[in-house]
């Protein structure tokens, strides 16, 4: 029989240890601590502390920064794990010098971040420029959502509120009437009830309290939309996995080593209003690098969730060669209609819904005066001017609808609408001056679809979106821990500083 040697992995032992051999060349917590103790000017800390003369030592900035940023390289994005490491992991131990700050020194030190973070992004791409990591040469901008800190179920309109909160009155209400109508009830039950009455009522006052003291959000149509309570910068937001609560992390970065070179986080705001304050920080950075020309010889590229008339008016004064999709951008490809993965499942049952009806007239069909602004449809039916110039992408348009009474009974209603018409007959619209008007979505339609714009767009793929896969995936840090948009910019700048530096240590191997 094979006698082994006992197994001794959860012995303890008593070993001395030198932190300074802990740390090995060429590994990403060496190029941290290299960077951070060597490169680094963190003056901008001392204004944090006021004790010279009275008051407990402070833990140094760069102690702090990189058990912080080497936590996060390994998806310990709570200070709870990364002071729980500073006491059991050999690693943190060494960077931090065995320091072992608590939880909570960790936790204020990363919330007062938004106060440094924009000196420490700049100094970092400085560094990468330095070494020869930024090209210059083409720029991709993206968004990814991220869970924030926040539970969506605190979300809603000031009314949908209102109602939530009526509700949870009516439930602490009905506890009270219960124990009215029962006094047998045991001691049990009643203190069960008890504190149930008192998380409803709590719950209540933080609804009624949030109303009181702040404003509805409204949205880009002056609509209100949903606030969150515990977050009301962030905003509910639909995923690939689901609806969240988070915020849209956007990033711009350059095509030569994927150096992130622009980071910023918005709440409720779509995509399309992110491009030009991410163009222009993007901008500043360059001009802090010494480099304030580079939008003269530069590409940039971006999908269609940044697309939109008055963006590409912006990017046509920026300099920037730019390539933006729309959302028709691979319906006109032909090497995607010949490809299975072409149609969506959705447009896949819409087809199938369709076959063996007969194809919709189109506004080719109607006949339109332009000179005298009236419209007559393939049935010989008059329609009225319900909108004489109603401007859409840059373009003004005429809109005609049919008159309800004709339409619900004509013979050609199959070949004209999806539906029967119920509340309106069927609707058209008409460009005007078709040979004068010539938006930015035209010109960049027609650049986009030429072969050097498919080929200069298809970089965009490989360039942006390995940048988000190596932060949330790869690294872990795929949920922000703060509340408040500057605190959560901040930490979404400490993420990429992590993807930043780990670059620098590939360069530098």
């Amino acid at each position: 029989m094979a006698n082994y040697k006992p197994d001794l992995s959860c012995q303890n032992k008593f070993i001395p240890i030198d932190f300074s051999q802990q740390i090995s060349p060429g590994t990403f917590e060496y190029a941290l601590a290299h960077i951070v103790d060597n490169r680094l000017d963190l003056s901008g800390f001392d204004k944090w502390y006021s004790n010279d003369r009275k008051g407990a030592a402070a833990y140094p900035p760069s102690v702090m920064l990189k058990i912080i940023l080497f936590g996060y390289s390994r998806g310990f994005i709570t200070s709870r794990r990364i002071a729980n490491a500073c006491e059991t992991n050999i690693t943190f131990m060494s960077l931090s010098g065995d320091a072992q700050p608590h939880w909570t020194s960790i936790a204020s030190f990363v919330a007062k971040m938004k106060d440094q973070i924009e000196s420490l992004f700049t100094q970092v791409l400085l560094i990468c420029d330095e070494e020869g990591l930024i090209g210059r040469s083409m720029f991709a901008i993206d968004g990814c959502k991220i869970k924030s800190n926040a539970s969506k179920e605190w979300s809603g309109t000031f009314e949908e509120l209102g109602r939530k909160h009526a509700k949870l009155k009516r439930a602490s209400e009905r506890i009270v009437a219960r124990h009215q109508a029962q006094d047998g009830s045991n001691a049990a039950e009643i203190e069960h009830d008890l504190k149930q009455k008192i998380k409803l009522d709590n719950s209540a006052d933080k609804i009624e309290q949030f109303l009181v003291v702040s404003k509805e959000k409204l949205g880009s149509t002056n609509k209100p939309v949903k606030s969150n309570i515990t977050d009301p910068d962030s905003a509910k937001m639909t995923t690939s996995k689901g609806t969240i609560q988070g915020y849209n992390a956007i990033a711009i970065n350059d095509d030569k080593h994927q150096i992130i070179m622009q980071a910023k986080v918005w709440g409720s705001v779509g995509e399309q209003q992110t491009l030009a304050p991410a163009v222009e920080q993007l901008n500043a950075e360059l001009s802090n690098l010494g480099t304030p020309e580079t939008f003269e010889t530069a590409a940039f590229t971006a999908d269609s969730g940044f697309h939109s008339e008055k963006n590409l008016e912006f990017m046509a004064t920026t300099g920037l060669d730019t390539y933006i999709a729309d959302t028709q951008f691979r319906s006109r490809n032909p090497l995607f209609k010949t490809s299975e993965t072409y149609h969506t499942e959705k447009e896949k049952r819409r087809l199938k819904r369709s076959k063996g009806r007969p194809k919709l007239f189109t506004s080719n069909d109607f006949h339109f005066d332009e000179k005298q602004v009236t419209c007559r449809c393939p049935a010989g039916k008059i329609l009225w001017l319900s909108c004489k110039s109603v401007e859409s992408n840059g373009k003004y348009y005429s809109r005609f609808t049919g008159y309800l009474k004709d339409c619900k009974h004509c013979p050609l209603q199959r070949q004209c609408m999806r539906s029967p018409p119920k509340e309106r007959g069927r609707q058209v619209q008409f460009l005007l001056n078709a040979k004068h008007q010539i938006s930015y979505t035209d010109k960049m339609r027609i650049k986009i679809d030429s072969s050097i714009g498919r080929r200069q767009y298809s970089k965009r793929l490989g360039l942006i979106e390995p940048v988000f896969g190596n932060i949330t995936v790869n690294k872990g840090m795929n949920q922000f821990t703060l509340r408040g948009q500057d605190k959560v910019n901040a930490q979404w700048q400490m993420y990429c500083l992590v993807h930043n530096i780990e670059k620098l240590r590939n360069s530098l191997l």
